[in-house]
């Protein structure tokens, strides 16, 4: 039997996992925690087969949890679960050593093979996340790249904020994300870097 660690900070998902990996024969799933602090001592102690992590979770992120297993001499195997395909984070994963990558839209019959497959040692990464690093490096989510080119546009954050349904103040943050990102030092600088890299 694969014991299964899930950490999970939407808990309608976390839930459907759980449940829906128990269904299968050779899989139990023995612990889930919602924040990265809680699931790293719980991890710790349990010793779990496989782990399922999310990226993005209170307090500790799923790579930070990764890192210090790893430091830690754990011989539980990380996969981890991400609805953001950035070749920034996958870089990350690998280096640390991660023995999966997968999106959060594949089927639950594809994390179940996955799991089976790392269990016999192989290593289950998305091919969609290992073609955007391949292509280099565009450091941009789609939604970053999106958000930019409405900027290069002439379009304010207000303005871009109602062409996407989203608030200002999330505009401005990954409009500030970007920057930092593209190591620029202000929006046009920004767009002109990712206009010179065909990002945009």
């Amino acid at each position: 039997m694969i014991t299964v660690f899930i950490a999970e900070d939407q808990r309608m998902l976390l839930g459907a996992l759980g449940a829906l990996l128990d269904l299968e024969e050779d899989i139990e799933v023995v612990g889930q925690a919602m924040n990265g602090e809680e699931a790293l001592s719980t991890i710790l102690s349990m010793k779990p087969d496989i782990c399922l992590m999310d990226i993005e979770m209170p307090v500790k992120s799923g790579l930070e949890i990764a890192e210090a297993l790893k430091n830690a001499g754990s011989l539980s195997k990380i996969i981890i679960l991400t609805t953001f395909a950035r070749p920034g984070y996958f870089e990350r994963a690998v280096k640390i050593g991660v023995h999966g990558y997968l999106l959060k839209d594949g089927s639950i019959d594809e994390l179940a093979d996955a799991i089976r497959d790392v269990m016999k040692g192989k290593r289950a990464f998305s091919p969609e996340l290992m073609m955007e690093t391949i292509r280099d490096a565009n450091p941009l989510s789609a939604r970053e790249s999106e958000i930019l080119k409405l900027a290069a546009e002439g379009k304010t954050a207000k303005e871009i904020a109602g062409i996407l349904y989203l608030s200002s103040g999330t505009v401005r943050n990954y409009l500030s994300e970007v920057i930092q990102k593209l190591e620029a030092n202000n929006r046009i600088e920004a767009i002109s870097i990712a206009e010179q890299k065909g990002w945009i």
